[in-house]
């Protein structure tokens, strides 16, 4: 498959400004261009770099909700890349893919500032399933968002309505909501909110059934259904 893809120009940028975003600092051109591949299916807004300089510039000067980094870079290595940002104040979570995958390089990796690290060769599932992990985690780093209702407090759970109520959340509840709360102007569909939300249910009806919830507790206007699509956030008055 490697073999197969064309190889990455070395800077781009997906057109897709509502989705969430990651940069992507890889060097091998035929990987990155099966990155990109891979992460776009997955609704992802790719950049990408493929020297260390190019990375440390990107992840500077953007904001990105998930970073995926080698650490065998030309210009500057990975590590010392993620230790650049880390003390500009940068804190995406970031995930280390590398061929130096025994239990030292590991623990460097998470001792330099990474999230997780993940060796060469690698399964696209679990790649995949590394970075929705991650990019929870990056929803969660910004407590409380606006609601058509109110707003919400992911740290807490709690919705605080224009009402004047407060209405306690389940886990689930609060990260479905969040999730669409962060993107307002996204629909997700409801293939994407189950990857996302609910990694091991199988039935996309699941959504349904929460999103039910969430408009009994905070208001039907609090999530739209877009029509044989999926659901978005209702309109918050600016």
């Amino acid at each position: 498959m490697m073999c197969q893809t064309p190889a990455a120009p070395d800077a781009y940028t997906s057109d897709m400004s509502d989705l969430p975003r990651i940069l992507v600092v890889e060097d091998d051109p035929h990987l990155l261009a099966m990155l990109v591949e891979l992460l776009e299916a997955e609704n992802y807004s790719v950049v990408t770099a493929r020297d260390g300089q190019r990375g440390l510039h990107e992840g500077l000067t953007q904001q990105f909700d998930v970073i995926l980094l080698d650490r065998g870079l030309p210009a500057i290595e990975g590590l010392d890349l993620l230790t650049k940002l880390r003390g500009a104040g940068v804190i995406t979570p970031t995930l280390i893919l590398s061929a130096l995958g025994n239990p030292a390089d590991r623990v460097e990796g998470l001792n330099r500032g990474a999230e997780d690290y993940l060796a060469k060769p690698f399964d696209i599932d679990e790649l995949l399933a590394r970075l929705r992990a991650l990019q929870r985690r990056s929803l969660a780093s910004v407590p409380v968002v606006a609601l058509p209702t109110g707003s919400l407090d992911t740290a807490s759970r709690n919705a605080r309505l224009t009402s004047g109520a407060t209405v306690a959340l389940s886990e689930r509840e609060s990260e479905l909501l969040a999730v669409l709360a962060r993107r307002p102007h996204q629909v997700f569909p409801r293939a994407d909110l189950l990857r996302t939300v609910f990694p091991d249910a199988d039935d996309p009806g699941v959504i349904d059934t929460y999103v039910h919830y969430i408009r009994k507790k905070c208001g039907r206007s609090t999530v739209r259904t877009v029509r044989g699509i999926g659901y978005t956030l209702g309109q918050v008055d600016s």
